[in-house]
């Protein structure tokens, strides 16, 4: 089984090329968590790196999956740029559990928090060709079996990154609202959100479980999901092109 955290489908993309190739399944994290696992001879663990690390969603339901502690394990990284210690931090989390990740590695995507900074996501669909030939070596590892680990060593960025100053900037910078006076109560933005946290009355209610995922900014059909008060650009709005919005939206 592959099991995937993923906002803007990135990931969910990966997870379902893999899956394709190896004769796998895929399951979101959110579901794979209240399930037991223990049958499973292979794992797979496909998530986004957010800020140097794992996002906080992933570091704090990983550990809670049913798993074979003799199972194969594998962690692929969907990233804009940086893996930073996304890999190392479930690695450990892991093993403080006895499970021995075998493999690991990353894939560069689009990066969907660009919007934050007025840059368009979909300015970056090039790295799908640009690592193409690289998520087929990924694919060739796995169905061997291979035993290897690519940027997952500890580095100091993510331990910077995790001080409590660094984190307070970033839920600033990156934690998403509504705007009111945009929104229509259409729940979209509530059935994507892969934390369940967005209540839909008259109007939309970000709560406080947040995991700066950015699934909500990049669905909402009146730009009424914002950061930083800015005005969302339609244009910039992202998902991945073989990742419709309704294969995001998690089951009742």
């Amino acid at each position: 089984m592959i099991i995937y955290f993923s906002g803007t489908g990135n990931s969910l993309g990966i997870a379902r090329q893999i899956a394709s190739a190896i004769g796998d399944t895929v399951q979101a994290l959110t579901e794979a968590v209240r399930q037991d696992l223990t049958s499973e001879d292979r794992i797979g663990l496909i998530y986004p790196s957010y800020d140097f690390n794992a996002p906080p969603a992933v570091r704090s339901l990983v550990p809670r999956l049913k798993l074979n502690t003799r199972a194969y394990v594998y962690i692929i990284i969907a990233c804009g740029a940086q893996a930073g210690n996304s890999i190392w931090s479930i690695r450990r989390l892991l093993k403080a559990r006895g499970i021995e990740v075998a493999y690991s590695n990353k894939i560069r995507v689009p990066d969907n928090s660009a919007i934050v900074f007025g840059r368009n996501p979909n300015d970056q669909v090039w790295k799908f060709s640009r690592f193409a030939s690289r998520l087929q070596m990924i694919i060739a590892d796995i169905r061997a079996g291979k035993h290897e680990h690519h940027y997952a060593q500890w580095g100091p960025t993510a331990a910077i990154m995790g001080t409590e100053r660094m984190q307070q900037w970033m839920i600033r910078t990156f934690r998403p609202s509504v705007n009111e006076d945009k929104c229509i109560g259409c729940g979209i933005c509530a059935r994507i959100c892969p934390m369940r946290n967005i209540a839909v009355d008259e109007k939309a209610c970000i709560g406080p479980h947040c995991t700066a995922c950015l699934a909500c900014l990049h669905s909402c059909p009146q730009q009424a999901i914002e950061v930083g008060k800015k005005a969302t650009n339609r244009q910039y709005q992202y998902r991945h092109p073989d990742v419709k919005a309704k294969d995001l939206m998690l089951n009742e």
